[in-house]
């Protein structure tokens, strides 16, 4: 796709535990594997792009943490930013794109738990998406489904944008809780699937 999309409303209400769907900006191209998680490889694009707005040395997961955690109103608006199960990929207002295998062995999934209000999302934006609870302390569990190893049990806020990111080993199932004050929400997590949601809107607080 070579034109921005636009953004989606917020305004969308979704019956408890709705199915998302949706599609990414860019066709997904599986990137060569990595030997760790700092590792900077541009698979597809214009390195132009990546200097124009600060990235030139930035992996994957650097470019996400930092764009996910701005304020809402210092996020770039001439930037579309879109998390896939294996990349991240870029595209800017003059046409110019770029894309970045996300770290070898790690998934990245946002979560934007809700009350009453939220929108449909399959490929997480990392500047135009927005969740109903901002800047909200949250309560987090993660589990492997399989293992029952716990990857994250804690507190954690959301940023500004309402959403909170967790970095998960691929290719497991991880049950997903929720918690703000006495109203919880559980999901299941797919981090194995190519077309694997990396932006959970779904998750209901009840």
């Amino acid at each position: 796709m070579n034109a921005l999309p636009r953004r989606r409303g917020r305004g969308a209400r979704l019956p408890r535990r709705s199915l998302m769907i949706g599609a990414g900006l860019f066709p997904i191209v599986i990137a060569g594997c990595g030997t760790g998680v700092a590792e900077r490889t541009v698979a597809t694009g214009d390195e132009d792009l990546l200097e124009a707005h600060g990235f030139a040395d930035a992996d994957a997961r650097a470019i996400i943490d930092q764009l996910e955690a701005l304020p809402v109103a210092e996020r770039p608006q001439d930037l579309i930013a879109s998390v896939t199960p294996v990349s991240l990929q870029l595209q800017d207002e003059v046409g110019r794109e770029a894309e970045l295998p996300l770290p070898e062995g790690l998934f990245y999934l946002s979560v934007a738990p809700y009350l009453e209000t939220t929108h449909e999302c399959a490929f997480h934006s990392l500047t135009t998406c927005r969740g109903e609870l901002s800047n909200r302390e949250i309560t987090v569990r993660a589990v492997d489904s399989s293992s029952g190893e716990t990857l994250e049990d804690g507190t954690r806020t959301t940023h500004d944008n309402g959403f909170l990111g967790l970095w998960m080993p691929r290719g497991i199932t991880v049950e997903l809780t929720c918690t703000v004050e006495d109203v919880t929400g559980t999901a299941s997590i797919d981090t194995q699937a190519e077309d694997a949601l990396t932006c959970l809107t779904s998750l209901q607080l009840t």
